[in-house]
């Protein structure tokens, strides 16, 4: 029989324990070029950051971005449609593969068209203070000054669940892109990069 001195000291143990079982996870700066938390199901920037240099680096090793004539190509961004399960911002992608086409120096984006709405609308507004009396016109930007795109860039991010006989289950995210020439309608290069991940069956995917 276990004594009711015994009895106090086991629950004292007991509870003296749950504070640090229960405290919670301190907030921590995280080092996104050594980031080696865990990974989950969905999509993070680490994905998204691999993905990008690795069609970047296929897209300048194919040519299709050199300019025979020297030179950058003007480029414009298209539709980037997400088809996966996740809530996904496409120009989280975009974004890295813009950043990359630029330092390469070979392609110049222009923020003043897109496949929806211009990403700095500014360049549009400015124009409409021709008209304006309140403003000097020597300052107005003229008409045929604008650069129009010679490039433009499209795709599609696609995800694919299979769940498998050990009881774990794979995901295929595929980052598809295409670039294509604005003079003739023909694709110069389309390039797609897999994320694969596997984990159990009771994880989430988005």
């Amino acid at each position: 029989m276990i004594s009711i001195k015994t009895t106090h000291v086991l629950m004292f143990a007991v509870l003296a324990g749950l504070p640090a079982a229960c405290a919670p996870i301190g907030t921590s700066m995280v080092d996104p070029r050594a980031d080696r938390s865990a990974i989950g199901m969905g999509l993070d920037s680490r994905d998204f950051d691999g993905a990008a240099a690795k069609v970047v680096h296929d897209m300048l090793q194919s040519g299709a971005v050199t300019k025979p004539s020297g030179g950058r190509y003007v480029l414009a961004i298209s539709r980037v449609t997400n088809d996966t399960m996740q809530r996904i911002d496409t120009d989280q992608l975009v974004k890295l593969i813009r950043v990359e086409l630029l330092k390469s120096g070979k392609v110049v984006t222009t923020t003043a068209i897109s496949d929806g709405t211009a990403e700095d609308p500014m360049s549009m507004r400015v124009r409409q203070l021709r008209a304006s009396g309140e403003f000097n016109q020597a300052n107005v930007m003229r008409s045929g000054q604008m650069v129009a795109p010679e490039l433009s860039l499209s795709g599609k991010l696609l995800q694919t669940n299979n769940r498998l006989g050990d009881g774990s289950q794979r995901v295929d995210y595929d980052f598809q892109l295409t670039l294509t020439d604005l003079r003739t309608g023909l694709g110069l290069w389309e390039g797609s990069e897999r994320v694969v991940k596997r984990g159990p069956n009771d994880t989430v995917a988005w």
